[in-house]
């Protein structure tokens, strides 16, 4: 089938089989342009929770879809292709314990650390954070949830993104160290698990450094994924959802250079707009994706073969729930 035919039989499977359809920004277009909500990971994760249609279609990476499984736990979720983001591969419970071991090595007790794990984790790490008594957190709130958990008086451990956990320690005047690097952890306020997102690894401070020169007035927006010297650099640092507010409401004459996923900023706005990389910053894994994959994944509920849904265990489901309520309380 051509493109198009794909398309038109996407909607009417759609239509008949009552499935709804969300993206995420960093989705491809012919994928992107079919979803009845886009948005970052969490929005997608609510808005799929709420939304009323029996079957759902979850275009993303394989823990966004087992989100909503943690939210929904009745709702029926499929993805067109469980594509697994590679820094919640990263991490997995085995590591998780090992981090714990090495800190208790050093000096530092089991109960005296606050596991907080980015939402780019699985539901097996998210519930092993839930079991401790810690949190979830997006790259949004991650300030505003670190702040609580040191109210418990406990180091912050936390997972699996070294770079965001290393910038919000930053921004907050905290100390932070990598797990495992050589460094003091008994002098860091933050722990950080050694994960980090290979896309927001391509934007280097000479980067930077070359579209200053080039375009004088430019402004720089980064992910807080990057590292922490690029951010350090950059005239905004915020979520994917942050970064599209921003750059809306920038003059369409400002010119702007974005650290971020290629699809999301090809789409932002024509004009004045730069990809903050010499190589194109495409997620190999969110691109997996394709419109006949979800072609394939309607026609399978269609035909009672249900392939690529989503479940987890009952337990991991009720504690990774209670470190996302802990999220969803503040």
């Amino acid at each position: 089938m051509t493109n198009k035919a794909l398309k038109e039989a996407v909607l009417e499977l759609k239509k008949t089989l009552h499935v709804s359809i969300v993206a995420h920004f960093y989705q491809k277009d012919e994928v992107f342009e079919l979803a009845d909500f886009t948005g970052d990971s969490l929005q997608l994760a609510q808005w799929a929770a709420r939304d009323t249609n029996p079957y759902l279609l979850f275009c993303g990476v394989g823990f966004m879809g087992q989100s909503v499984k943690i939210l929904a736990p009745e709702k029926r979720v499929f993805m067109p292709k469980i594509a697994c983001c590679a820094m919640a591969r990263m991490i997995d419970v085995g590591y998780f314990d090992q981090n714990i071991a090495v800190l208790e090595k050093a000096g530092i007790a089991k109960e005296a650390l606050m596991p907080v794990t980015y939402i780019n984790s699985s539901a097996e790490v998210k519930a092993a954070v839930g079991k401790m008594g810690g949190y979830v957190c997006t790259s949004s709130n991650a300030k505003k949830i670190i702040t609580k958990a040191l109210e418990s008086g406990k180091k912050i451990l936390f997972v699996p993104d070294r770079c965001l956990g290393q910038n919000i320690a930053k921004e907050m005047g905290l100390h932070s160290c990598v797990v495992g690097d050589g460094s003091d952890p008994l002098r860091a306020d933050i722990l950080c698990y050694n994960g980090f997102c290979s896309v927001h690894q391509f934007f280097d401070v000479e980067d930077i450094v070359f579209y200053r020169h080039k375009y004088p007035g430019i402004l720089i927006a980064t992910h807080p994924e990057c590292k922490v010297e690029v951010c350090d650099a950059s005239d905004f640092v915020g979520s994917t959802s942050q970064i599209i507010e921003y750059v809306k409401a920038l003059p369409l004459e400002q010119k702007v250079a974005i650290g971020t996923e290629y699809n999301m900023i090809k789409r932002l706005r024509s004009e004045n707009t730069y990809v903050l990389s010499s190589t194109k910053p495409e997620c190999p894994t969110m691109n997996e994706t394709t419109l006949k994959d979800v072609y394939d994944t309607l026609l399978s509920i269609q035909e009672g073969r249900y392939e690529n849904e989503i479940s987890i265990s009952h337990e991991t489901q009720y504690w990774a729930n209670e470190a996302l309520k802990r999220m969803f309380e503040l």
